[in-house]
């Protein structure tokens, strides 16, 4: 049976973790669907692990409708998130039209990144058909505005103010929550709070799901790695073999570990 947002839905409901990863490619996609991944991404981050980039800005929609596709054509019953590229949802207007190229292209749900500035937007999309994910915390579309790549939401006010974004975009149509480098406590917070199924990367194992980029999960980081990030690859002698590993310890909890969680 394909993955539907219903299917989270029901993981949330009940305690059951649920496991994501990225893919841009048809090879990759179906090697992860088939290893047990409910969602797949396809992520702006294609930018700097697949074209060198240093920052997922240079990406366009030309290319995300591209990678959409192959990873389609791949996927073998796993739910298909595309990422937004920056500034093609900076309107309704063009976020209405630009998510449009992206199901077209064969994605189930659109992702993007912000606060509760996206609710009019959410609030159009979902009303035409198109499930929407909401990406808090740090969002790497505003890396000139954090300055850097850090950790949010560390203070209270910080994370009262998360809270407060992720219920008013799920109150504005929000299918999906997805957490980057939060403290553990405060993902676990949000995910309390809110009924949509929550994804996590960086934010510690209580919330509903966990997403890596598949790169990363088999040991192809370049340069610094992250804290989030481990090598499954490490652990066995095929692709196959470790994102089944990965799918195991995600719903088994034991991924991710006390040391790929933040503190607050």
């Amino acid at each position: 049976m394909a993955v539907t947002i219903n299917t989270l839905r029901e993981y949330k409901r009940n305690g059951e973790a649920f496991a994501a990863l990225t893919s841009y490619d048809a090879t990759f996609a179906q090697i992860v669907s088939e290893a047990g991944v409910d969602v797949i991404l396809i992520g702006d981050s294609l930018g700097m692990v697949l074209q060198g980039n240093d920052s997922t800005l240079p990406v366009t929609m030309n290319e995300l409708e591209y990678h959409t596709r192959c990873v389609a054509r791949g996927n073998r019953g796993a739910l298909v998130m595309a990422d937004m590229p920056f500034m093609t949802y900076g309107t309704v207007e063009d976020a209405l039209t630009n998510a449009a190229r992206l199901m077209r292209a064969g994605a189930h749900m659109v992702k993007i990144e912000g606060t509760d500035w996206m609710a009019d937007t959410i609030r159009a999309l979902s009303d035409r058909g198109v499930p929407v994910c909401a990406h808090l915390g740090l969002t790497p579309q505003f890396v000139n505005k954090f300055g850097g790549y850090k950790v949010q939401g560390r203070d209270e006010h910080a994370a009262e103010r998360m809270i407060e974004h992720a219920c008013a975009l799920e109150e504005a149509g929000a299918d999906v929550i997805l957490l980057e480098c939060v403290p553990a406590p405060l993902a676990a917070r949000i995910t309390q709070a809110v009924k949509a199924p929550v994804i996590g990367i960086g934010a510690g194992s209580d919330t509903d799901g966990q997403v890596l980029v598949v790169h990363d999960m088999l040991g192809l980081t370049c340069g610094r790695k992250p804290r989030f990030v481990k090598n499954f690859l490490a652990e066995t002698d095929s692709v196959q073999n470790a994102v089944a590993a990965y799918v195991k310890q995600v719903r088994d909890r034991t991924f991710p570990a006390e040391e790929h969680t933040f503190k607050a």
